[in-house]
C-alpha cells in the first residue's frame, strides 16, 4: 500500500497538470488569431435570387420625399430651407420624371425635396394632389441618370396568399425591403377628404411610417399597390398594412400629371350618416337634401321633410347594381367619366321608381 502511494500521487499530479495545461495548450494551438478562411456558401435558394434580383431591379426607381411648410430657402440640402412637414416614399411613374406619392405625404407643399437612391438630392415641384384617393405626382428638376419607371400590373386579379414586397423610407431608413402576402383583398380605407377608397389591398409586409407612397410589387416586380397607411395602436408595423390598388393608381395619375387634378363625381346631395340609417332601419342613402341647382335638384329628387322629419327619398341602386351605403355610390360613381348620367332606383314612400341623374364634378 505504501510503494502504491506515491504512484497514485504521481497520478493526481499528472491529472492536475493537464488539467491546467490543456486551456494553454488550446490557446496555443488553436486561437484564430489571423482571418478565418471564407467558406462557399453555394448557390442562392430560387426564392432568396428572385427576391434578390427584384430588389436590385425596383429600388433605383425608388426615391425618399421630404415636404417642407414653406418654400424659402435652398432644396439642395435636405437639411437646409423650411421645416420638414413630412417625409415618406415615391416612385418614378415616368420618362418624364413624374414620381407618385401619397397626398399625407406632401400635404400643403408646393416643392419638395427627392432624395434617390444614388443619393442625388433634388428640388422637386408638385404636379397634382387627389385627396379622395390619397395620391400624389411631383416631379423632378432633373435626373443625372433617369431609372426606369416601375412595370404596372394589375390590382384586378391578385390573391390572397400572393407574395407581395414592399420598398420605402421607414423612420427614414432608406432602401428598406419588407416581404409578405395579401392578408386580404377588397378592404375599404377612409381618405382624410371624407371619403372612402374602394378595393384596398391588405398586407402583413411591414409598413411603417416613412414607408407611405412606397410601391408594393407582386413577384414579378410589378407595382400592384401604392402603400398608404398601417392599422396600429401604436404607431408601428403590426402587421396590418394597406396599399392604394393600381387599377385606381393608373387611372388617376394620369389625370393628376395631365390637369393637375381629379374631377370628384357626384349629383349633388348632401347624405345621412351610416349611422342614422341604421338607427332607422333603412338599407340604402338617404338623401337629407339635394343641392340647389345640383343635378339630384333637377332630376327631382327629395330630401328629408324637416317640419315633419318624414324620410324623402333613399337610392337603393345605381346602375341596376345594388346600394347599401354612401360608399357603393361613389364606387359607381368615380367609374363614370364626368360629365355623364346615371339611373338611379330609388324608395320614395315606400315606391320603388327610377330616376336618370346627371353626373357632374362637384369637387
Amino acid at each position: 500500500m505504501k510503494r502504491g502511494l506515491p504512484a497514485l500521487l504521481a497520478i493526481g499530479a499528472i491529472v492536475i497538470a493537464v488539467l491546467v495545461l490543456t486551456p494553454v495548450a488550446r490557446q496555443l494551438l488553436f486561437s484564430a488569431n489571423t482571418p478565418r478562411p471564407v467558406q462557399p456558401r453555394g448557390s442562392l435558394s430560387d426564392v432568396e435570387r428572385t427576391t434578390v434580383e427584384l430588389f436590385q431591379g425596383a429600388s433605383p426607381s425608388v426615391v425618399q420625399v421630404v415636404a417642407f411648410r414653406d418654400d424659402t430657402g435652398g432644396f439642395g440640402s435636405l437639411d437646409g430651407g423650411g421645416s420638414p412637414a413630412g417625409t415618406g416614399t415615391g416612385f418614378l411613374w415616368d420618362g418624364a420624371g413624374h414620381i407618385v406619392t401619397n397626398d399625407h405625404v406632401v400635404g400643403s407643399a408646393r416643392r419638395v425635396a427627392i432624395r434617390t437612391s444614388d443619393g442625388q438630392i433634388l428640388d422637386a415641384s408638385v404636379v397634382g394632389k387627389a385627396s379622395n384617393y390619397d395620391l400624389a405626382v411631383v416631379r423632378a428638376s432633373t435626373f443625372r441618370a433617369l431609372p426606369p419607371a416601375l412595370p404596372v400590373g394589375s390590382s384586378a386579379d391578385l390573391k390572397v396568399g400572393q407574395s407581395v414586397f414592399a420598398i420605402g423610407n421607414p423612420f427614414g431608413l432608406d432602401q428598406s425591403l419588407t416581404t409578405g402576402v395579401i392578408s386580404a383583398l377588397k378592404r375599404r380605407l377612409p381618405t382624410a377628404a371624407g371619403r372612402e377608397i374602394a378595393d384596398v389591398i391588405q398586407t402583413d409586409a411591414a409598413i411603417n411610417p416613412g414607408n407611405s407612397g412606397g410601391p408594393l410589387l407582386d413577384s414579378a416586380g410589378r407595382l400592384i399597390g401604392v402603400n398608404t397607411a398601417i392599422l396600429s395602436p401604436s404607431g408601428t408595423s403590426a402587421g396590418i398594412g394597406f396599399a392604394i390598388p393600381v387599377d385606381v393608381v393608373n387611372r388617376v395619375v394620369p389625370e393628376l400629371i395631365r390637369t393637375g387634378r381629379v374631377p370628384t363625381p357626384g349629383i349633388g346631395i348632401v347624405a345621412a350618416s351610416e349611422a342614422i340609417a341604421t338607427r332607422v332601419g333603412i338599407e340604402g342613402v338617404v338623401i337629407v337634401r339635394p343641392i340647389p341647382g345640383s343635378p339630384a335638384a333637377r332630376a327631382g329628387l327629395q330630401g328629408v321633410d324637416e317640419r315633419s322629419g318624414t324620410v324623402g327619398d333613399v337610392i337603393v341602386a345605381v346602375d341596376d347594381k345594388p346600394v347599401r351605403k354612401l360608399a357603393d355610390l361613389t364606387d359607381v360613381l368615380e367609374r363614370i367619366k364626368v360629365p355623364g348620367q346615371v339611373t338611379l332606383t330609388i324608395l320614395r314612400r315606400g315606391e320603388k321608381r327610377q330616376v336618370t341623374v346627371e353626373v357632374v364634378d362637384v369637387g
